[in-house]
């Protein structure tokens, strides 16, 4: 029986990346041993294999249907040093419970930016253009075409505000600069308030949110869920977007007060929302929101991508290489505060 340290990893992870992961260990001259999650979900690794486990990848294979498998090894490793995880939030307690048994957590942040930002801009050119009132013709076998005075506004020229200025908010926001849309950033550390790269007309910190929520047509939300964003979009805020707004969400369900949301949808002042995050997910049947004819709903999706298990891996890799360097703090480190 082994007695190395060992790196644990999925089934499929093993599979498709076993070989790359093993050479890449080897030439980082790290003592650890690649142990895969057994391929039955309801299966468990040994208690020799957890009791060596110091690092631990969470890939994105594993949610949901092997989380608990994966989770129930690293929380029993008494050695546990280092998680990686395919995800970008880390709001869950589960995080938090490993940081304090002093287990460093380090997210793929970047990986997703891409198909995320693109699933958001096609959500917005849906509604720009007036998709939903197609789609329903369309699922009625009905010949209508827009009247004149019922056309879309030219979106070039439009305001959106892109709340969150990581890696999904600055693809979305050059996307949208592409567009000719005018675009204001928010980002929350002051010191980074503006870079001479970022594809902004403007930046501002979010106390600032209150002056100008009411210059937006278009409110992109893709902010990670913290104390201060927690419910951040409430009825009040909701009411100082200009009437006709939309409103797009990738960022948590928690951010927006939903029954405000709705209420503001079903009122008229909101003009329609892209939402891929709710607040109860999956989204109960009952939801409002699922009749409402414009909204465009994706389940929590808006991230799906061929592309995104290679760069996930490649991104974990890039990090393990600061972690056999003593690198502090990695590259998307999770840093406690408080």
């Amino acid at each position: 029986m082994s007695t190395k340290p060992a790196l644990i990893i999925s089934h499929r992870c093993h599979a498709v990346f076993g070989a790359e992961l093993t050479a890449a260990v080897a030439r980082l001259k790290l003592p650890h041993e690649v142990a895969a999650l057994p391929e039955d979900k309801d299966a468990r690794l040994s208690d020799a294999d957890v009791a060596r486990g110091e690092i631990a990848f969470y890939s994105q294979d594993l949610n949901p249907t092997h989380g608990r498998q994966f989770f129930s090894a690293v929380r029993k490793g008494p050695n546990m040093k280092w998680i990686h995880v395919f995800n970008i939030g880390v709001d869950h307690p589960i995080y938090t419970e490993m940081q304090e048994r002093g287990v460093r957590v380090t997210t793929s942040a970047g990986t997703t930016a891409q198909p995320i930002s693109q699933t958001a801009i096609t959500g917005m050119l849906m509604l720009s253009r007036g998709f939903p009132f197609w789609i329903k013709s369309q699922a009625e076998r009905r010949w209508q075409q827009v009247r004149l005075q019922d056309s879309p506004a030219d979106l070039p020229g439009q305001t959106v505000l892109v709340y969150g200025m990581g890696s999904i908010g600055a693809e979305f926001a050059r996307l949208a600069k592409a567009l000719g849309m005018h675009v204001i950033g928010v980002r929350r550390t002051p010191q980074l308030a503006r870079k001479a790269n970022d594809p902004v007309d403007e930046m501002h910190t979010p106390d600032q949110i209150d002056k100008l929520l009411p210059r937006a047509q278009w409110l992109m939300l893709c902010s990670p869920l913290t104390s201060e964003t927690r419910k951040l979009m409430n009825a009040q805020r909701l009411a100082l977007l200009p009437k006709g707004a939309h409103v797009l969400n990738v960022s948590r369900g928690e951010v927006i007060d939903e029954a405000a949301m709705i209420e503001s949808l079903k009122g008229g002042h909101l003009a329609g929302a892209y939402l891929d995050v709710f607040e109860q997910e999956p989204l109960p049947a009952e939801s409002a929101l699922w009749d409402l004819p414009n909204v465009i709903i994706t389940p929590h999706n808006s991230t799906s991508s061929r592309g995104n298990e290679r760069r996930v891996f490649d991104c974990f890799t890039r990090i393990l290489e600061q972690w056999a360097n003593k690198q502090s703090p990695l590259t998307n480190e999770v840093l406690r505060t408080g």
